[in-house]
């Protein structure tokens, strides 16, 4: 079997060049210590952007989790803003350490995306999902259930980068998008979904199941 590579999403490429390049003439002009936290800035830039390969789970119809984090919230509630029904959704929280490369939960066809600028409260308070800047994809399965993947600014981070478009057929696992240093991914699914994860459990974007949704 050949082992995953490592690789780095290309919106962090700008910023690592920057801290290398700043390294280079620290060291250049033999400023020591300016050199060698130069260097960490870069390394610490690199592994934030890192794009790691993941394993898919055997099971077609599993709604794997769109981001790397920790499930903050878990809860059923009425949703007009993108699905426009009873909704269970399931917030994900991104530290600064974890994986910020964003993955679709589920394949079909993208027939919405919701772009509100806003305000940049902690991603991880209640209000974050009224009010904080948010880019959402919603997405029509092959099973005719619409779901919502709802990508939020945070307090740090403050942009947001989704590369999916109306129309797009995409498949589960699929990288989409991704939101600089920190932030969260709200996940809107029809009322009644089969929930397999719990608040405060820690999830892989790609490879956890977070929910089957039942079909239409």
């Amino acid at each position: 079997m050949k082992a995953p590579e490592f690789s780095v999403a290309k919106e962090g490429l700008p910023f690592i060049l920057f801290a290398g390049f700043a390294a280079l003439i620290c060291a250049v002009l033999q400023y020591r210590y300016a050199a060698l936290a130069g260097l960490a800035v870069t390394a610490f830039v690199t592994y934030f952007f890192r794009d790691p390969e993941r394993t898919l789970p055997e099971d077609s119809g599993a709604m794997v989790s769109p981001a790397d984090g920790k499930v903050i919230r878990m809860e059923e509630l009425h949703d007009d803003r993108f699905l426009h029904q009873d909704v269970l959704r399931i917030s994900i929280f991104m530290n600064v350490f974890n994986v910020h490369v964003n993955r679709i939960p589920l394949a079909g066809t993208v027939r919405r995306i919701v772009f509100e600028p806003g305000r940049f409260y902690a991603a991880d308070q209640d209000k974050a999902a009224l009010h904080n800047e948010y880019c959402a994809v919603i997405v029509e399965t092959a099973a005719g259930q619409q779901y919502a993947a709802v990508q939020i600014a945070g307090l740090i981070a403050r942009r947001i980068v989704c590369r999916a478009e109306l129309g797009d057929q995409v498949i589960t696992g699929q990288r989409y998008g991704l939101i600089r240093f920190g932030s969260r991914v709200d996940l809107y699914l029809p009322k009644g979904s089969e929930t397999l994860v719990q608040v405060g459990e820690t999830v892989k974007a790609g490879e956890t199941v977070l929910a089957r949704v039942k079909e239409k």
